[in-house]
């Protein structure tokens, strides 16, 4: 979502030096299809007028509530879903938090845009102390200015693509706690090993801001556990070069939600994703970008009902965790199908 104007991030040294920046953008490994005004348009009306009933939960979810004491006291590859793509980890007996968005809109205003199908099962005053956020790219769904703000004091690190780091800064994170990293950079914080690595995506805020931040995926090794994030991307043949890179994945968060015809390049079917695990090497999957906010033109549960499915018919290894349930990082807990609690309710 980019729907306002918006400051551009200054252009640094390492946004010149980057393969992928050109003629003053970021740019896929693989060029996105144009979207014409036609089409555009089009789109726009389908969102108007063709919304399914079932886009949002006709009752807030169930949520199970976390405490500050149960992180604490949460053992090591430990691992809960905040809600879309924020997830917890505990890794190294740290804790690590993706794409943060606590915000009751996924929007630039309070007062308009999609908003949450549940509550956060624990307030950014309820975290503990945070080794590090990890954000995949500027969209509204997953970098909250609030969230941002209210988290600085208690993190220790912001680990981001290029440019989206400026962001952080002129909204008062100090400059020390943030690292910015180009696709296949890598950083390492205590006994944790970030690595940023491609995507299929795009970036921008604002009506002229388009591109000029980078999007990335992340790689998590800890001495005992590697983990895949996807942030936001449309399936491409980076996944597989990811996977033979890093030698496989004991857990991959990878999207499965928000997707459509319309726009295959940046959001992937559900099989896509699928087929993203097994690229990767995966061998437990825990679907996220789902289940939170209404993105798409399809019903709420289907992206959970499609990817429990196509997991069963290959035999895939599912994580499909209640929001705030805790799971473990190295073992697959395909939970009680929850979501099917609020079908129709």
């Amino acid at each position: 979502m980019s729907t306002l104007p918006c400051h551009r991030p200054p252009l640094s040294a390492a946004h010149r030096a980057s393969a992928q920046h050109r003629q003053g953008r970021f740019h896929n490994a693989q060029p996105r299809h144009p979207m014409s005004w036609q089409k555009t348009l089009g789109l726009l009306w389908r969102f108007i007028t063709d919304k399914p009933a079932e886009a949002r939960p006709r009752q807030a979810l169930p949520v199970q509530a976390i405490s500050q004491a149960d992180l604490l006291a949460a053992p090591d590859q430990s691992l809960y879903r905040l809600g879309h793509s924020t997830v917890l980890l505990k890794l190294d007996g740290r804790l690590w938090l993706t794409d943060p968005v606590f915000s009751e809109r996924a929007s630039p205003l309070s007062w308009l845009g999609p908003k949450r199908f549940h509550a956060p099962p624990i307030s950014i005053a309820e975290l503990p102390a945070i080794a590090g956020v990890i954000l995949s790219h500027d969209h509204f769904d997953h970098l909250d200015r609030a969230a941002i703000r209210q988290l600085a004091p208690k993190v220790e690190h912001f680990i981001t693509p290029l440019g989206v780091g400026q962001r952080l800064i002129r909204w008062g994170v100090p400059a020390a706690k943030v690292r910015e990293l180009d696709w296949w950079q890598s950083t390492q914080i205590g006994g944790l090993r970030l690595t940023a690595t491609p995507a299929q995506h795009y970036s921008g805020r604002g009506l002229s801001d388009g591109n000029q931040t980078l999007w990335a995926s992340f790689v998590l090794e800890s001495a005992e556990s590697r983990v895949f994030f996807s942030g936001d991307s449309g399936y491409f043949d980076g996944f597989r070069a990811i996977g033979q890179r890093f030698g496989g994945f004991d857990l991959s968060l990878i999207e499965t939600g928000a997707y459509d015809r319309d726009w295959p390049d940046v959001h992937m079917q559900p099989h896509e994703s699928l087929q993203a695990h097994l690229d990767l090497g995966g061998r437990v999957l825990l679907p996220i970008h789902n289940g939170t906010f209404d993105l798409g033109l399809h019903d709420w549960h289907e992206p959970f009902e499609r990817i429990n499915a196509l997991a069963s018919q290959h035999d895939v290894a599912l994580s499909l965790p209640q929001i705030g349930e805790r799971v473990s990082i190295l073992v697959a807990q395909r939970g009680g199908e929850w979501w099917r609690a609020r079908l129709g309710a």
